[in-house]
C-alpha cells in the first residue's frame, strides 16, 4: 500500500494578499489552493502549512508582524502540521523531512507562492532527499521580476519557466483537477 499524498501549502501568508505585492498571474490560484486544502479536510489527509519567516529585525516577515501570520482563509486547523522557514527552502533546517518521514510519507503535493522562489526550491529539495512530488500549476503563482540583465519579465514567464524547468526531473506537474481526480 502507498503512502497518503501529503499537501504542502508555501507562505500563504497575509503579506501575499494583492494589497502588500507587485504585479502576478495567475489570480485563481488561491481558489485552487482552497479546493485542494478542503479535500484534503474532507478525506483526513496530511496537510503542512509553510510559512515564511524573516531573520531581519523588522522585515515584513518578522514574528509576530502581520503580514507573516496565515491568511484567514488558509489558516491551519488544531490537527495540521504548521512550520516555519527561513530560506525560501521549506526542508532547510526546518525538521519537515524528518516529520513526513515519520509518518511514513512519501508522496507530496506543493503548492503556494512563489512559483519559481519557495516553491521551485522545495520541490527541488524534495525530490532530492527522495519524495515524489507533485505540483499543480494553476495552484501556485508568482510576480512580475526584472532579470539579471535588467529586463522586466512577466510573472507568466517564470511561472512557466519554473514549471517547466521542474516537469519531468523534479517533479509532475499537472493542474488541480488531475490532483483530485487522482485521489483514491
Amino acid at each position: 500500500m502507498s503512502s497518503p499524498d501529503a499537501l504542502i501549502i508555501i507562505d500563504m501568508q497575509r503579506g501575499m494578499l494583492p494589497e502588500h505585492t507587485g504585479p502576478r498571474n495567475n489570480p485563481g490560484a488561491e481558489d485552487n489552493i482552497a479546493r485542494l486544502l478542503a479535500v484534503w479536510r474532507e478525506r483526513g489527509l496530511p496537510v503542512v502549512h509553510v510559512r515564511h519567516m524573516s531573520r531581519q529585525p523588522g522585515g515584513a516577515f518578522w514574528p509576530g508582524a502581520e503580514n507573516c501570520e496565515f491568511q484567514p482563509r488558509f489558516a491551519p486547523l488544531a490537527h495540521e502540521h504548521r512550520m516555519e522557514k527561513n530560506v525560501n527552502d521549506a526542508f532547510s533546517n526546518s525538521g519537515l523531512e524528518r516529520w513526513l518521514h515519520s509518518r511514513g510519507l512519501s508522496r507530496l503535493v506543493v503548492v503556494g507562492v512563489s512559483t519559481n522562489n519557495s516553491v521551485e526550491a522545495t520541490v527541488r529539495a524534495a525530490f532530492g532527499l527522495g519524495f515524489e512530488v507533485t505540483v499543480p500549476g494553476d495552484a501556485c503563482y508568482t510576480y512580475d521580476k526584472v532579470d539579471i540583465r535588467g529586463v522586466l519579465h512577466p510573472a507568466e514567464t517564470w511561472h512557466v519557466m519554473a514549471l517547466s524547468n521542474l516537469h519531468g526531473e523534479y517533479a509532475t506537474v499537472v493542474n488541480t483537477a488531475d490532483v483530485m481526480s487522482g485521489l483514491t
